[in-house]
């Protein structure tokens, strides 16, 4: 049987609001998200047994096999459906792992809608999604990946908005800050909320719209980031500086930045502006959606 194949692409963004801490620990969230062009690529060869292989230029980032969310993923539909018939993996890893970006998310998602295809399973099934958040709080909003709004813990998905594409630079300079470590730093005790302005409707951004309000919106999350790993303020002032930049932002809990551009041109500019200052930093200029 020819193998089904996925792309898994690295999810942005765009803004992320924390509007306070639950009851239950987990942090309530309100963020905008988009998808990259860059992906890993995830292969499912239908089989009775579930295994899963890695490689690429970012495999080595992506730990025990027995860990990966492929794996945990598969294993939570198969839970549901325990005539389900899995397989095969196979990962190509591109994107840097704890990055921001959700690589993991994207792969365990990507692996969910492979299980879907190759069992017959609508793609709504509401096993898949209870699937994905048991895996992940990032995996629900991957699990269709298009413009949307993400709330709760990311158990809630919004329906696809009709973001215009933006041209934009994703900049790692390879620091490890662990989520956890991040959420600690906002030091909100259970039931506690964040004071701060609400995310602006996004529902009817135009372009030109779009920077005005994302320009209202924010990430949370970055100031603690950058206090502690100063190096991702280091590349978000790095982004700014670059020619013809409207906005650099943090994406996730990071340290992945990105920077937004007027068009592909401007964007391949600073990209290449950026290797040949910071050779060892992952630069990539993509589209994102």
């Amino acid at each position: 049987m020819t193998p089904l194949s996925s792309r898994a692409p690295a999810k942005v963004n765009l803004s992320l609001h924390v509007l306070g801490r639950r009851a239950d620990g987990f942090h309530a969230l309100r963020s905008l998200v988009v998808f990259a062009g860059i992906a890993d690529h995830l292969s499912l060869e239908p089989g009775p047994d579930l295994s899963l292989t890695v490689d690429g230029p970012r495999a080595g980032a992506a730990g025990p096999v027995e860990d990966n969310l492929v794996i945990r993923a598969a294993r939570a539909l198969q839970r549901r459906i325990p005539d389900l018939r899995p397989g095969r993996f196979h990962l190509r890893k591109n994107l840097p792992a704890a990055a921001g970006i959700g690589g993991g998310s994207a792969d365990a998602a990507a692996a969910l809608r492979l299980l879907a295809r190759a069992n017959g399973l609508p793609p709504d099934l509401p096993a898949l999604a209870e699937a994905a958040r048991e895996t992940g709080s990032d995996i629900p909003v991957c699990l269709d990946p298009a413009a949307r709004m993400m709330e709760g813990a990311g158990e809630r998905v919004g329906p696809r908005l009709p973001i215009p594409p933006l041209f934009a630079v994703l900049v790692n300079c390879g620091v490890a800050v662990p989520t956890p470590a991040v959420f600690r730093r906002l030091g909100l005790s259970p039931g506690e909320a964040l004071d701060a302005a609400p995310h602006p409707d996004m529902a009817e951004a135009t372009r030109d719209g779009l920077f005005r309000l994302l320009s209202a919106t924010r990430n949370d999350l970055e100031p603690p980031a950058v206090a502690l790993a100063p190096s991702i303020g280091a590349s978000l002032d790095r982004l700014r500086a670059a020619e013809g930049c409207r906005l650099a932002r943090m994406s996730g809990s990071g340290a992945t930045v990105f920077g937004l551009f007027d068009d592909c041109h401007a964007a391949a500019r600073a990209a290449k502006a950026v290797r040949a200052d910071e050779p060892g930093w992952w630069v990539k200029p993509t589209l994102l959606r």
